[in-house]
C-alpha cells in the first residue's frame, strides 16, 4: 500500500508541473500575441479615443458655426430682397398730373 501512495504522490505532483508549465505557456502565448497586436494595430495610423473624442467636439462646434453663418447670409439676402424690392414699389406708382395753374 505504501508503494501506491508514492506513486500517487509522483503522479500528483508530475500533473501539478505539467500544468503549471502549461499554464505559463499559455500565459506567455497570450502576452505575445497581444503585444504582436498592438504593435500591428500601433502601425495602422488609428487614432486614440481622446483625439477622436477633441475631433468630434471640433466638428460640432464648426457645424453649429456654418449653420449660424448660414442663417446670417439668409437674413441678409432677405434684407437685400427688401431693399430691391421697396424701390421698384416706389417707381410703379403713378406720377400724379401736374397741377393746373
Amino acid at each position: 500500500m505504501q508503494s501506491q501512495n508514492k506513486f500517487f504522490d509522483d503522479l500528483a505532483k508530475v500533473v501539478n508541473g505539467a500544468a503549471g508549465t502549461v499554464a505559463g505557456m499559455a500565459r506567455e502565448g497570450a502576452d505575445g500575441a497581444r503585444e504582436r497586436a498592438r504593435e500591428w494595430i500601433g502601425g495602422l495610423d488609428f487614432v486614440s479615443r481622446d483625439e477622436f473624442e477633441v475631433t468630434r467636439d471640433m466638428l460640432t462646434a464648426a457645424q453649429a458655426e456654418i449653420a449660424a453663418l448660414k442663417a446670417r447670409i439668409d437674413a441678409l439676402d432677405g434684407a437685400a430682397t427688401q431693399t430691391k424690392a421697396a424701390p421698384k414699389a416706389r417707381a410703379a406708382k403713378p406720377k400724379s398730373p401736374p397741377a393746373a395753374g
